[in-house]
């Protein structure tokens, strides 16, 4: 387990179909990937955003990989609506199957309880249940009368995130964000860009052990420095924000689309 390889390795091992789980714009974005992804050209990609995305989303779909996004929003923050995004929507160019953050967490740790399913409190009286046919609502058994909402557990293919440290043994450090920890334990497979592997395990010191995902739970890691470029990487970089808004400008048509994906280059990646 936890395998170290090239990033191409790591992105090349996402086929046509495969289920991704990806985490919000402050936990991680594996961007370095992302484009490795890309430039590997799978189809009809089922992204599961843990519980929204940006960027990262935007991309895949404006270069055409995914066939559903699962989320409950994508979005570029201060930077406006997600374009490549937005037009698929209004195309039908993809499957959208619209989530609350409450929604997707819990379908997320569903699997990783391997239970399959979770009851959730504040969606009956919303629209999002026409629009979720998979999504139940029941008796609660311990309240006759007392409705309530199950969504059924999300079992990604790949949960795949951006992280500052792995070992040579293949743990990562992931701190405080335990959102990827649910990821990793959720998915059949872990894929992780870390900045830097060392030598020591990262179960030495008392103080980091909490905060590092176990090598059991990771299948391969790629070094990527810089991988989660242009968003922040806790404790490591922050984000670009002015890098961010010129890709909300560029990305509103095509062809300023397929321009700034030309010259996209998230960080310096190398086998470890």
């Amino acid at each position: 387990m936890g395998e170290i390889v090239s990033l191409e390795a790591l992105a090349g091992a996402v086929r046509d179909g495969t289920k991704i789980a990806v985490p919000t714009d402050y936990s991680g974005v594996a961007m370095a990937a992302t484009a490795a992804i890309i430039a590997a050209g799978p189809k009809n990609i089922h992204l599961v955003c843990v519980p929204a995305s940006g960027m990262q989303a935007d991309m895949l779909i404006g270069a055409g990989v995914v066939g559903t996004v699962e989320t409950s929003a994508v979005t570029l923050g201060e930077s406006g609506g997600a374009p490549r995004f937005m037009e698929a929507v209004r195309d039908g160019a993809v499957r959208i199957m619209d989530a609350t953050c409450p929604a997707v967490h819990s379908g997320i740790i569903a699997a990783e309880k391997g239970v399959p399913f979770l009851p959730i409190r504040g969606i009956i009286g919303s629209d999002l249940l026409a629009a979720r046919p998979d999504w139940k609502v029941i008796d609660n058994p311990f309240a006759p009368g007392d409705r309530i909402v199950v969504v059924p557990a999300i079992e990604p293919d790949v949960a795949l995130f951006h992280a500052p440290v792995a070992d040579r043994f293949g743990n990562v450090l992931i701190g405080r964000r335990r959102e990827l920890a649910s990821m990793a334990y959720a998915a059949r497979r872990t894929f992780v860009t870390v900045e830097r592997i060392v030598d020591h395990s990262l179960f030495t010191g008392e103080k980091d052990a909490a905060a590092v995902l176990p090598a059991l739970y990771v299948d391969r890691i790629a070094v990527a420095e810089r991988g989660a470029y242009p968003y922040a990487l806790w404790d490591e970089y922050p984000v670009d924000g002015a890098e961010i808004a010129r890709y909300a400008k560029m990305a509103r048509t095509k062809e300023g689309f397929a321009a700034y994906m030309e010259t996209f280059r998230p960080g310096k990646a190398r086998a470890a």
